[in-house]
């Protein structure tokens, strides 16, 4: 038998999605003499999760999204995570700026352009929440320039489609904030990874698959990969890998069998959009509108009426609708699932299960729906909404987080979690949204996280030279926080 062809690396990228090509890019700035090998199983970059269709594409920067400012018990608004997300794409658009003005960048448009965001309630309870929301946020700088009204005649200047068709006596809100952004993940990652290998000591692979992922006693990692086309294998030895597999993370982890590995289960969710290409619909709508989440569904099955814009089309969204399948990707295995299944989570996954009812009626509800009752949810939004102007596509397919705390027991995490091995050799990402939109924070938590001592010495200069505001929050420097937008804007090219 032929001997396996080996490579040694000092780092490998699990999956070509957004989240890989970030930190690529990071790595590509701070070791500039670094090998890296990317590991995608698809025969095409973003693929997956990052892929525009597989997304909602919104700049995620909790200017619309009412499930980061949830009303307490007391009847006030909690506006702790808003303000982390809001700070968190601030420093996307950092990276994304520096980029430009080092050329790697040609055209901003490629990937980002202002949409507003919007959110939108009906009836006096949620029109109550909505203007509370509000008045919360304007407290803060991030968030101010953001506007809010009752009256149909502003808010029909908006977003006609929502107001025309609809009773004059329903109580309606919105909030309206200029300056949101539209953002194709996809194109985003593309650019990305072809920068890294454009320099050299990239090395893409597509149609290639880890199968298994084994700790050596030297600390590196023995990597073993398919060529899904040709059946060959390869073993790659490497200082540093990371799992940025999308729904294909966690089973990647526990095949690296680190501890922390152990703490962490999955379970999937599906999504479907209504697409409306027809341009006498399309011209009409100009924002991300978004509403209150039905009870028990997860953050990412917030209804929104979107504008997409992916290369030279441009089309209205609306959705997502849950969708149920094994898979922890869109082009997975129905085994996914019941792989991911082990002695050590088994219990958590039971109990997590248990006390969810409220998303599993929500799941069956969902999966329930006909081609007429989305269109009937889509007319809470689109009162004049015409089915023959809507096709029904599939979205993305997402893993929530099941978590063991061995204090507080089992329970489902929405969001994205960094895992990363007590060593700092291997680092892996689980989760969801608002994933893309607040990649390169992730990647900076994981890049501290892994690499403590190069983070706070050698790299420091050079990452506070790509995001001016590390270490410090925007919305406690007034000046920084004037002067960094100021600067984004002009260099996204955004309004």
């Amino acid at each position: 038998m032929a001997k396996r062809k080996e490579i040694k690396t000092d780092v490998v990228l699990i999956g070509a999605g957004i989240m890989s090509a970030t930190l690529g890019a990071f790595i590509n700035e701070l070791e500039p003499g670094n090998s890296i090998h990317i590991f995608e199983r698809l025969g095409r970059v973003a693929g997956e999760s990052s892929d525009a269709w597989n997304n909602a594409g919104t700049g995620h920067s909790a200017l619309c999204e009412l499930n980061y400012t949830p009303e307490k018990g007391d009847g006030t608004i909690d506006t702790h995570k808003a303000l982390d997300i809001i700070e968190q794409f601030e420093v996307s658009k950092q990276f994304w700026s520096y980029l430009v003005k080092d050329q790697q960048i040609n055209d901003p448009a490629d990937f980002i352009r202002t949409v507003p965001h919007m959110s939108f309630v009906r009836g006096s309870k949620d029109v109550k929440y909505l203007k509370k929301r509000y008045t919360a946020l304007q407290k803060y700088k991030l968030f101010q320039g953001m506007e809010y009204s009752e009256d149909p005649a502003v808010i029909k200047k908006w977003i006609p489609l929502v107001v025309e068709g609809r009773d004059p006596k329903e109580k309606v809100a919105t909030t309206y904030a200029a300056w949101g952004t539209d953002v194709d993940y996809g194109a985003l990652t593309r650019i990305l990874i072809d920068n890294m290998v454009a320099r050299g000591n990239a090395h893409l692979h597509l149609l290639h698959e880890v199968y298994d992922l084994i700790r050596q006693d030297d600390g590196r990692w023995k990597v073993k990969v398919k060529n899904m086309a040709t059946g060959e294998k390869t073993i790659i030895y490497s200082r540093f890998v990371f799992i940025g597999a999308g729904g294909g993370s966690l089973a990647l982890l526990q095949d690296s069998d680190i501890p922390e590995s152990k703490l962490y289960g999955g379970f999937p969710v599906g999504g479907q959009w209504l697409v409306c290409n027809n341009p006498a619909v399309v011209k009409k709508h100009e924002a991300k509108v978004y509403g209150q989440a039905s009870v028990g569904a997860p953050p990412m099955s917030v209804p929104h009426l979107d504008t997409r814009v992916m290369g030279d089309e441009k089309s209205i969204l609306f959705g997502p609708f849950a969708s149920f399948s094994t898979k922890f990707l869109k082009e997975g295995s129905y085994w996914d699932l019941f792989e991911s299944i082990k002695y050590w989570n088994i219990f958590s996954m039971m109990k997590v299960g248990l006390k969810n009812y409220d998303l599993e009626k929500y799941l069956v509800q969902q999966l329930s729906l006909s081609f007429e009752d989305r269109i009937e949810a889509l007319k809470v939004f689109y009162p004049n909404a015409k089915a023959k102007d809507w096709k029904l596509e599939d979205a993305g397919q997402r893993v929530q987080i099941i978590f063991k705390d061995p204090e507080k027991g089992a329970s489902l995490q929405f969001g994205t979690e960094i895992v990363a091995s007590e060593d700092g050799t291997i680092g892996a990402l689980l989760g969801a949204s608002p994933g893309a939109s607040t990649a390169v924070s992730i990647m900076l938590t994981l890049l501290e996280k892994c690499f403590p001592d190069r983070f706070q010495g050698k790299w420091k200069k050079k990452l506070r030279m790509m995001i001016p505001s590390l270490g410090q929050r925007l919305e406690e420097n007034e000046e920084l926080c004037n002067k960094i937008r100021t600067e984004t804007t002009a260099l996204l090219r955004l309004q």
